[in-house]
């Protein structure tokens, strides 16, 4: 069987596949919280498999806060979005907590080893949120901090001895840098990236929208940065708005360069380490809807930019969505893995977004796998807007899951559902894929039904590779949402326009009888030959939206697995798929009953159940998945309403 072995050297691990079990070997690590820093989300791991797999179980629960912390901090409490996702190395657990303070614990036993103490002893530095991952680095010896972990908590980014969990007082400020940008604020749901001796952080201005209240000059542009991992010196800064002199400045007409901003890399990056490069993909304009005042592409707005990890040059980019209206976001992992196009190997990179369309380049040098090509998309009935007149679109693969809206589209479990689902749809504008928000008129037009919605049809939760079978899989969802402007109502607004979100339809237009408004599959599971660009195969994901089956309007009905529509990441093994339901505390919103907690494990060859577990909430993060002396382990991050978070352990 062939494993994954960590090799250790001054600077970064290079992940490198060999037949580890005949060599006597069975420890696995887990060493990136994205699996490898290509962030595959894949172990070769086959301990757990086809034959065996119905015997899998819950193993341990460790809670998102450790004892240690609630009995020092009483009123210290876990968000409910716990995103946290452990690496782990050498048999030991790192992760944030359910604060974002890093604890480090056996990954066996989920005994507690250590816990970061906050930087002061108050309450107030020991809460936070929780990011995905920290980031591991080890410089050699056995010296204090020669093995560091990099984490965020707040608005700094920390340096701790692996080995105790102690600051290393030789980095930034006694431990720490400060993060904040120019607005004072700063947020990254995300986590570290090493890159050799470099530290590489996306991030945003406070994890808020510009703009809401109809003033553009409250945007900040955003930026990603580089430290050195011994120091904690600012090695570079490359901001998503271009500077004076960069040619891409010219996208950004009638003076909004200078207004403009956000666009932050608030998720996950990834590298190259052989290459020295680091992929970011940055997120859109804001504000979103109403774009009149910055007419042009708006670069480097939903771009994939690829950067020299030491220097911050760029390499090459891509801009996957122009002048966006729409909120779509560039958020989901790059994905890193090489695949055989026409009987040549290729050094690729796939991207995919909100927007669930998947890119590939060369990851070297920017260009298409297969043809991008530019089609004339609607054009925008607002006054003052300057709708692009193009959108880039792969002609490989097909879209991950439904973009545009038609009549087609509408439920249709039974005739007078669809009747009703069509008198709905007469308020709304609609149209194919990138059709611009409408004005929002009272007593007539609601705006623009869209797929997909303003959380996208991909997330953060998409996208893993098998480097074995060069074979790419994702979840994506299928929702509608509803896009439309009206007049500020702040006194002294200076923008035109602004997003109508004081209705709860701009998440998920409601159908009949509290039914979705479109037919399934909600949630899709697919796994698409990257070496074609072809399907494979595509199943729902899941039962249904919760309680949907209970509706009185399909009693009597016989109806297939409709798919959920939660943000699920995957875990993929070397025969296997592992994946979640998702939690409502991802998104909350008011429709979101669409979520369980239900876990499964599918045949990777075709996409079949061969098991399924209930654990004590739904996923907020993605599966990882290790073996210490020959047992793999899975672990995964869970919530539930009214219930503290917790890691879940499985195994056989």
């Amino acid at each position: 069987m062939k494993i994954r072995t960590l090799l250790v050297s001054a600077s970064f691990f290079v992940l490198a596949l060999g037949s580890a079990w005949a060599a006597g070997m069975s420890n696995v690590d887990w060493p990136y919280y994205g699996g490898s820093e290509g962030f595959d989300r894949y172990s070769p791991l086959d301990a757990i498999n086809p034959a065996d797999v119905k015997g899998l179980k819950i193993l341990w629960i460790r809670p998102a806060l450790d004892a240690s912390l609630t009995r020092k901090f009483p009123d210290l409490t876990a968000g409910s979005y716990f995103r946290s996702t452990p690496i782990e190395i050498g048999g030991v657990l790192y992760a944030p907590d359910g604060v974002g303070l890093v604890e480090a614990f056996n990954a066996k036993t989920g005994k507690t080893l250590w816990v970061q103490h906050p930087f002061t002893p108050t309450l107030a530095d020991a809460a936070g949120g929780s990011p995905r991952g920290v980031a591991y680095w080890r410089e050699g010896g056995s010296g204090p901090c020669q093995t560091r972990l990099f984490a965020i908590h707040g608005v700094y980014l920390y340096a701790l001895d692996a080995r105790t969990g102690k600051y290393c007082r030789n980095f930034g400020e006694r431990g720490r840098v400060y993060l904040r940008f120019k607005n004072g604020m700063y947020f990254n749901s995300g986590g570290p990236l090493v890159v050799g001796n470099v530290v590489v952080l996306g991030g945003t201005g406070g994890g808020f929208r510009c703009g809401d209240e109809g003033d553009q000059m409250t945007c900040t542009p955003e930026a990603a940065r580089a430290f050195d991992a011994i120091s904690g010196k600012q090695l570079w800064e490359f901001s998503p708005m271009p500077k004076k002199g960069d040619p891409a400045r010219a996208s950004w007409g009638a003076g909004s360069a200078d207004l403009g901003g956000a666009m932050g890399a608030y998720g996950t990056l990834s590298a190259d380490a052989k290459l020295g490069y680091v992929y970011i993909p940055f997120t859109s304009q804001d504000p979103p809807a109403w774009g009149g005042w910055r007419p042009g592409d708006n670069l480097y707005g939903n771009a994939l930019v690829c950067l020299n990890a030491r220097t911050g040059k760029v390499i090459w980019y891509h801009q996957l969505e122009h002048h966006d209206l729409w909120n779509y976001d560039l958020n989901s992992p790059p994905v890193l893995g090489d695949i055989t196009v026409n009987g040549q190997r290729i050094p690729a990179v796939m991207q995919t977004g909100k927007m669930p369309l998947l890119f590939t380049f060369n990851r070297v040098t920017g260009k298409p796998v297969w043809p991008i090509i530019e089609r004339p998309v609607p054009q925008s009935t607002v006054p003052g807007e300057h709708t692009a007149p193009t959108q880039p679109f792969p002609t490989r693969p097909a879209p991950l899951a439904t973009i545009g809206f038609s009549l087609n589209d509408l439920i249709d479990f039974t005739p007078q559902l669809h009747r009703e689902a069509l008198e709905i749809v007469k308020h709304y504008t609609y149209g194919p894929v990138y059709t611009p928000p409408t004005l929002y008129v009272p007593g007539g037009n609601r705006g623009t039904l869209a797929i997909p919605p303003t959380d996208g049809g991909c997330n953060w939760n998409c996208g893993s590779f098998d480097p074995e079978t060069d074979t790419y899989y994702t979840i994506a969802v299928n929702v509608v949402s509803d896009y439309a402007v009206q007049k500020p109502t702040r006194p002294g607004a200076t923008m035109k326009w602004v997003m109508r979100e004081n209705d709860d339809t701009v998440w998920n237009v409601p159908g009949p009888h509290g039914l979705p408004l479109i037919k399934p599959p909600y949630g899709v599971l697919e796994a698409i030959d990257m070496n074609t660009g072809n399907f494979l195969w595509r199943v729902p994901n899941g039962d249904g939206p919760e309680g949907m089956r209970d509706n009185p309007a399909l009693k009597g009905l016989h109806l297939p697995p409709l798919g959920n529509t939660g943000r699920a990441a995957l875990l993929v093994t070397k025969s296997l798929i592992f994946a979640g339901e998702s939690s409502y505390a991802v998104i909350q919103a008011p429709e979101n009953n669409g979520y369980g907690n239900k876990f499964r494990v599918y045949d990777k060859r075709d996409g079949r159940v061969l098991a399924t577990l209930t654990l004590p909430g739904g996923t907020t993060s993605a599966p990882i998945s290790y073996s210490i002396d020959g047992k793999q382990y899975v672990i995964v991050s869970v919530s539930a309403p009214g219930k503290s978070p917790e890691w879940v352990a499985l195994g056989l």
